[in-house]
């Protein structure tokens, strides 16, 4: 039995989300389906993050256990020759038994895309948001800030967790041309957490509430306060550290 460690990339728009789900076309389930077809196995595949749908990753992290006689490459080959043209293996390897892709997992760090401008090109439009009535990014860039924390998000997460507490240890905004990226780093995000966030952001850059209000949210811990969940094709999984 040999543990594999796979890098992957996705466009999620067609997808629903990361975890395998019935009758619907996941991440997840693409890949078993594509490993089973090529090993004659069942094979579980554990991401280090559930995606949700129609959220992209530049570099996902899997893993998966299996006693194959294909060599690394000629797994690596079959895998991509056989998933669909929006999902491929950047690389696979061999790895120690006990690596655990999401257990593992030291940090995620998720961007968010917004695209300012009355147009947005078609071959950006999957992957960002567009708004086209000017934003003050300045006062994002200060509220953005205020996220980097050790707190309970609840209120900027569907999740009714007993344990709602995450620690962001980095949140930031910059503006390249029109287009404004959100980039957040946390071990692990709550259900619509970082489109939540983006949202509220989204919503102090129309004016519609200052950086402070970001406190009284916290304070307060009421979904209600904070800004609404934006849509997910700007949402992108970046970097898994470990």
């Amino acid at each position: 039995m040999q543990n594999y460690k796979l890098s992957l990339s996705y466009d999620g728009t067609d997808f629903y989300g990361w975890q395998r789900q019935p009758d619907k076309r996941t991440i997840q389930g693409v890949l078993e389906e594509s490993l089973t077809k090529i090993t004659r196995k069942k094979i579980h595949v554990v991401g280090a993050g559930r995606t949700d749908a129609g959220v992209h990753a530049q570099e996902q992290v899997a893993n998966f256990k299996a006693n194959l006689s294909l060599k690394d490459e000629e797994l690596f080959r079959a895998l991509n020759s056989l998933l669909p043209g929006e999902v491929r293996i950047n690389s696979l390897k061999k790895i120690e038994m006990d690596f655990h892709a999401r257990k593992m997992a030291k940090s995620k760090i998720y961007q968010y895309r917004i695209f300012n401008s009355s147009t947005i090109s078609p071959f950006l439009q999957r992957y960002a948001l567009q708004w086209s009535s000017p934003l003050k990014v300045n006062l994002m860039k200060e509220a953005a800030l205020l996220f980097a924390r050790e707190a309970d998000f609840q209120p900027f997460s569907s999740n009714r967790l007993l344990n709602s507490v995450r620690k962001v240890m980095r949140s930031e905004i910059e503006k390249k041309g029109d287009e404004i990226i959100y980039t957040v780093e946390a071990k692990g995000f709550l259900r619509y957490m970082v489109r939540t966030m983006a949202g509220t952001l989204l919503e102090i850059g129309k004016g519609k509430m200052p950086p402070e209000k970001i406190e009284e949210i916290f304070r307060e811990k009421k979904r209600s306060l904070a800004g609404p969940t934006i849509l997910a094709k700007g949402l992108c999984l970046i970097k898994v550290n470990y």
